[in-house]
């Protein structure tokens, strides 16, 4: 985490310009196009011995496989809930009967498919951050790459690049853990194929995969160069990469917005949370156009019964010219532990598929 006295936000202007103005680094240039779609074979623990390809540096020798969670931790956890009561449901069930909506929600649902399952000629990045922790940004993040798999036929990866102790394993549901995004910078290759590069990465359903950033362990850390070069490398084997950030300013994180197609903002739902978002939208509206215009504010109620009027956060969040989504209060998302779709109360549902489409959507504005 940068100082004080370093003008972080002067760093990625600079980044997010790009080389054609004075100053400007630039993003990473584009890989080559994506490969066609394919369903990988299964790749499980443990993963293949590294490889030394040609012209590449030797490999780091095999690491041990960790799990998420040791066996005292694993007695913490209680059953998972439903995001809603039985009672809440029924409910729902029988308004939706009644007003006769849910011929209205399934047009729109087919709407929204419509755009999650669009083509890519070049894999679409999608940076999810926030202004500080606690700001639900590895949900918004496991939430996105459920999605994104669930919809799409090519592959969908996950990174984390929030190396200090990120939770991202732990919500997708994971087991183990071996190789991480600092691993891998020391072993992609060109010559690689998308079933070599998928047995260093955690499987998770839905031919998604899963990269990453630590096994857990305080200390690890992911600098630029190691960032970039793993995701210009691995950018051409998936559709879409959704990848969890660390909290504004860190320098990866800055890297990370200047690169990605589509930006995700996380904001809790509360007036603290709500105020700093703000400002952030302000200042990014100083940055070149396409900044706000690609960034969505994903607006989560953590509570049942928030502090703030939520209709009008939005609305305020809305007037710098982002997107602004509301996810709503879900006891299954606020429990903290593995993400299972089929538990999500059904506007929670909606609610992501709408996010997630909306943000694709300006990723494919972006080359």
């Amino acid at each position: 985490m940068p100082n004080a006295d370093h003008n972080w936000q002067g760093d990625l202007l600079r980044d997010l310009r790009g080389p054609g103005e004075a100053g400007g680094t630039g993003a990473p240039a584009d890989p080559p196009p994506a490969v066609p779609p394919a369903r990988p074979g299964p790749a499980k623990q443990p993963a293949p011995a590294a490889q030394s390809w040609p012209g590449t540096p030797t490999p780091p020798p095999t690491p041990d496989s960790l799990p998420v969670l040791d066996k005292a931790m694993s007695a913490v956890a209680r059953r998972p809930v439903r995001g809603e009561a039985v009672a809440v449901r029924a409910v729902r069930a029988v308004r939706r009967i009644v007003s006769g909506s849910a011929a209205r929600e399934v047009a729109a649902l087919t709407r929204t498919a419509e755009v999650l399952q669009q083509p890519v000629t070049t894999g679409r990045q999608i940076a999810v951050t926030s202004i500080r922790g606690g700001a639900g940004k590895t949900t918004v993040t496991a939430l996105l790459g459920t999605t994104y798999a669930h919809y799409r036929q090519d592959p969908v990866l996950l990174v984390e690049a929030d190396p200090a102790l990120g939770s991202l394993p732990l919500r997708m549901g994971a087991d183990a853990l071996r190789w991480t995004l600092a691993d891998l910078a020391d072993i992609a290759a060109p010559q690689m194929s998308l079933l070599d590069v998928t047995g260093y990465l955690v499987q998770l359903p839905d031919n998604a995969w899963l990269l990453p950033g630590s096994q857990g362990r305080i200390g690890a850390m992911i600098d630029t160069v190691t960032y970039e070069r793993v995701m210009v490398a691995l950018r051409r084997y998936f559709g879409v990469t959704v990848v969890d950030c660390e909290t504004l300013p860190a320098e990866v994180a800055r890297v990370a917005l200047s690169a990605a197609q589509a930006r995700v903002l996380a904001a809790p739902a509360t007036l603290d949370g709500v105020t700093s978002t703000y400002a952030v939208l302000q200042w990014l509206r100083a940055l070149p156009p396409h900044v706000i215009e690609g960034t969505v504010v994903a607006l989560s109620v953590t509570t049942p019964r928030p502090g703030i009027g939520i209709d009008a956060a939005a609305e305020r969040l809305a007037t710098t010219g982002a997107r602004v989504h509301v996810l709503p209060y879900d006891r299954h998302l606020a429990a903290g532990g593995p993400l299972r779709t089929e538990l999500l109360a059904r506007p929670a549902r909606l609610a992501a598929a709408r996010l997630a489409a909306e943000v694709f959507e300006l990723s494919q504005k972006r080359r």
